[in-house]
């Protein structure tokens, strides 16, 4: 029973981390006869068989790298990979800086709201918005208030009327059961 879970749980990391790791072939791994391969400064060497490709990289010191897997032939560069993949790295940390992720912030209301806590939570939404956050904006209708529905409306555009400077209705106002609701959207700076 304990051997059964150990091998379940190994394999599932052996799973796990094997797609987590970069798959791209290099040196002794790539099974292709023959290749096309690319220069160190990117000219095509040509169609060369495999051994050739690497004792070619091998003299200058440098690894083959296969590109393409899925031409005919496949195609083969002569780089040093530590740097590529470290250069690789670099530009995803990049491009996962420059990603802005928005997130939806969300207030509740209701028909009897009084002044006071209206204007506060209008003020939380735009402090919201000015962060570049998304706020959805909810109704609750309780008990009979779901015969007012009209209350709740009117609501919803009065919240929308007091962020309008930092930010607009990204959909209009929809019922979905007993919620009326919303979505404030920042405006573009």
């Amino acid at each position: 029973m304990c051997g059964e879970f150990f091998f379940a749980f190994f394999s599932f990391l052996e799973v796990f981390f094997i797609s987590t790791k970069d798959t791209t072939l290099i040196n002794d791994d790539i099974r292709a006869k023959e290749v096309r391969v690319i220069g160190a400064d990117g000219e095509q060497v040509g169609i060369l068989a495999l051994n050739d490709a690497k004792e070619l990289a091998y003299d200058k010191g440098l690894d083959l790298v296969l590109i393409s897997p899925q031409a005919e032939p496949p195609v083969c560069r002569i780089m040093d990979y530590g740097k590529y993949r470290f250069e690789k790295e670099k530009k995803q940390k990049e491009a996962k800086k420059k990603q802005q992720i928005v997130k939806v912030k969300e207030i509740q209301l209701s028909c009897r709201i009084d002044t006071h806590d209206f204007e506060t939570r209008a003020n939380h939404a735009r402090k919201f918005l000015e962060g570049g956050d998304k706020v959805k904006v909810i109704v609750r209708f309780k008990g009979r208030e779901m015969a007012h529905q009209d209350l709740g409306r009117a609501m919803l555009e009065k919240f929308i009327a007091a962020c309008a400077d930092v930010g607009s209705s990204e959909k209009g106002i929809s019922l979905d059961g007993r919620f009326m609701s919303t979505i404030i959207a920042p405006n573009k700076k």
